[in-house]
């Protein structure tokens, strides 16, 4: 039988709660423990797939198609276990489910309530899947207090009742915040914190104090005291050097031992040496490397969460320091000099995702020079259409190519795709469907050739399987005129209709794929088109 670790946040919000769940999953993992995590989400979005980044950050998304919250991705870069639609849930998708079973009669004309109609889904969804795992981590997002978050609250109290304390752990993450004019950390926020959620009917069984500074063993006594809790169940939470220390420094602190001790558990030390392996990389590298990112979202990191992670990890691969540069595209629109003062310093230059003609015309100025300055380029999903548009306007003779995302045009090199297979069969769509899940979205296979840099790069295989999403392609029925320009399309769909990569034979080092490989890169298991790119990125660097 499953057991439940129940992860609330209290005093502020951001205080890392996913990284927390990521971290001690990992730690119970490497005690030998099989362990999946899911995030409960209380705002009414059906998902975050329509939410501005600037708002939620990286829509990440699952092998099966599932648009989630970027805690996932946390999640699958500590633990290796693919994520799936059944571990993201938002208060959105719960109450359309109940109102389309209502609507349809399912509840025989009873009155539709709070409780328990939304809490019971809300447990439905907790322990569904979950008879061949140890533990199950469950994530409430946002703050104790939050009028939305009430409902996951209470059905987190209503489990903990049925299943009993002996398959239930309630980890409560606060802060200790410094107070500087006094000189000491405070602990009162805290204990409010705890209170609240008491009040609540959940009584936390573990503490992690996040803080600035050492806890001293008085404090923690008093939170001990006041929280009543064992003062081994205060786990101070210090900030880290990295996110990849994280899991280490937990141990250190007992987290996972007092876990084990709360379901009267024992287990084997944790083996935590790919995680050593992993911070002495990242903290002893044996060069750097400058990157350039040329986005549209670049006001905001968690925008752009696990591309800066595949980054990080293709410079570990190569023991590197990547220096990532964040440039807005815009900027480029505004001031040609800028292209050459942002870009000539730069080892590799990387154009990512996103939606909507803002900044497009700077990201085909960035592709343009990294072609002809020869830099290493890889373009993700917007920007391999725009190396695409970018090659079809100087190389292919199409001046007027552009994508029909950005209003009408008389050379579409990139279109609205109408329809394509999936595993569920053939998919159809209109310019007029809903935005909200309608995208080419989840894992698919793709077909490299042979004889490419990107088969090489796969380690010679000739069927990869990469997720999207997006809702438009580059137009197949260009392919000759762009290829009689120089750009090769060398990743293609089973059925040979959809372009999924383009490269450049002439240059080092250049690629454009239409899915979204930083999703699946892991510290443990670089993707190979990171640690290629890095790699040719530090090639540059010794030429320069």
């Amino acid at each position: 039988m499953a057991r439940f670790i129940f992860i609330t946040g209290g005093v502020v919000s951001s205080l890392g709660k996913g990284l927390m769940a990521a971290s001690l999953a990992a730690l119970l993992q490497a005690r030998g423990y099989k362990v999946r995590i899911r995030k409960f989400d209380p705002y009414l979005n059906v998902d975050p797939g329509t939410m501005s980044p600037y708002q939620h950050g990286e829509v990440y998304v699952t092998d099966d198609g599932a648009e989630t919250d970027l805690d996932l991705g946390h999640y699958e870069r500590f633990t290796g276990v693919s994520a799936r639609q059944a571990d993201n849930i938002t208060s959105g998708r719960i109450y359309r489910d109940i109102i389309a079973k209502e609507r349809r009669g399912d509840y025989l004309g009873a009155t539709v309530q709070v409780i328990p109609h939304v809490t019971d889904a809300i447990k439905e969804f907790a322990k569904a899947d979950t008879d061949d795992l140890d533990f199950v981590l469950c994530e409430i997002g946002g703050t104790v207090g939050d009028i939305e978050g009430l409902p996951f609250i209470e059905a987190l109290r209503q489990l903990r009742n049925e299943l009993g304390r002996e398959a239930t752990c309630s980890v409560h993450v606060t802060l200790v915040p410094y107070v500087s004019a006094a000189g000491e950390l405070k602990t009162k926020p805290t204990q409010h914190s705890v209170r609240e959620l008491t009040s609540l009917g959940i009584q936390p069984d573990i503490l992690l104090c996040r803080c600035e500074h050492p806890l001293p063993e008085n404090e923690r006594a008093k939170i001990a005291l006041f929280c009543n809790v064992r003062k081994q169940a205060v786990i101070p939470a210090l900030d880290a050097s990295s996110i990849y220390s994280v899991p280490i420094q937990y141990h250190a602190e007992g987290l996972d031992d007092e876990v084990l001790h709360h379901f009267g558990l024992t287990a084997p030390r944790p083996d935590l040496a790919r995680w050593v392996d992993i911070v002495d990389r990242y903290q002893h590298p044996e060069g750097e490397v400058n990157i350039g990112v040329v986005g549209k979202y670049v006001g905001l990191p968690d925008a752009y969460k696990s591309l800066n992670e595949a980054l990080v990890h293709g410079g570990m691969a190569n023991r590197v320091k990547v220096n990532i540069r964040w440039i807005d595209a815009e900027l480029f629109e505004e001031d040609d000099s800028e292209i050459v003062a942002r870009l000539e310093p730069l080892h590799g230059i990387l154009v990512p995702g996103g939606f909507g003609v803002r900044g497009t015309e700077g990201k085909i100025a960035s592709v343009r020079f990294a072609r002809e300055r020869k830099v290493p380029f890889f373009g993700i999903c917007l920007g391999m259409q725009m190396a695409c548009i970018e090659g079809a306007r100087n190389t292919a003779g199409i001046a007027a190519a552009s994508s029909t995302e950005f209003g009408p045009t008389d050379e579409p090199v990139v279109g609205i795709i109408t329809e394509w297979m999936s595993p569920e069969g053939l998919q159809q769509r209109g310019a007029d469907t809903d935005l909200g899940g309608t995208m080419r979205l989840g894992a698919y296979e793709a077909r490299l050739a042979g004889n490419s840099h990107v088969s090489a790069i796969y380690g010679g295989a000739t069927t990869i399987s990469e997720r999207h999403r997006h809702r438009y392609e580059v137009n197949g029925a260009y392919r000759d005129r762009l290829e009689a320009g120089g750009l090769v399309f060398s990743g293609m769909s089973p059925d040979g209709l959809l372009p999924e990569i383009v490269e450049r034979p002439d240059h080092p080092w250049f690629v454009g794929v239409q899915f979204h490989p930083e999703l699946k890169s892991r510290p443990f298991d670089p993707h190979p088109l990171f640690s290629g790119f890095i790699a040719a990125a530090l090639q540059q660097a010794r030429l320069v």
